[in-house]
């Protein structure tokens, strides 16, 4: 098992004898306990890594790939309505409650690692689409960790099953 360390004070991801700079949540992190939905807030702890997304045509999965993973479709959102019977789970578009849209303009979710925070089972109100994305200039988040997408690339192919961040 692998334990990837994020250091939310020095804004650190720590893989593989590596460094890495990253962003997390625009309200800094709090104990997991206290994340609410839509607060901005990074959850603190340790979450297993459940699988990876790719957008089809900005990046792939190497072949050294050992997580699961799939492809974003157009239509892919993630729920982030706590009065959604689906909250903190993927759905598809259109959807009768909010749900954030996978596949975005920008290139934050080019390349996702779906963390399990909240989700078994998911707590409506308690944190939704906690992610491992790619960064865009050093932007905070919603409450994800984000890394640059050349990072997030190298790191997730040497990822296996079993492994989780730990932020900190």
């Amino acid at each position: 098992m692998t334990a990837i360390r994020v250091d939310s004070a020095a804004r650190t991801l720590h893989a593989f004898g590596r460094a890495i700079s990253c962003t997390i949540g625009r309200s800094g992190s709090c104990p997991a306990d206290a994340k609410r939905e839509g607060d901005g807030c990074t959850p603190l702890g340790r979450w297993p890594i459940r699988t990876v997304l790719f957008r089809p045509g900005r990046s792939a999965p190497s072949p050294a790939m050992r997580l699961p993973w799939r492809w974003v479709r157009e239509d892919d959102g993630w729920s982030d309505d706590p009065a959604d019977p689906a909250y903190n789970r993927p759905v598809r578009h259109p959807h009768g409650f909010s749900a954030e849209r996978l596949a975005r303009e920008d290139a934050l979710y080019d390349l996702i690692v779906i963390l399990g925070h909240n989700d078994a089972p998911p707590v409506p109100g308690l944190g939704s689409a906690i992610f491992l994305h790619c960064s865009i200039e050093e932007q905070p988040t919603e409450g994800c960790v984000a890394i640059p997408k050349a990072e997030l690339l190298a790191l997730v192919s040497q990822l296996g099953p079993g492994d989780l961040i730990e932020i900190v």
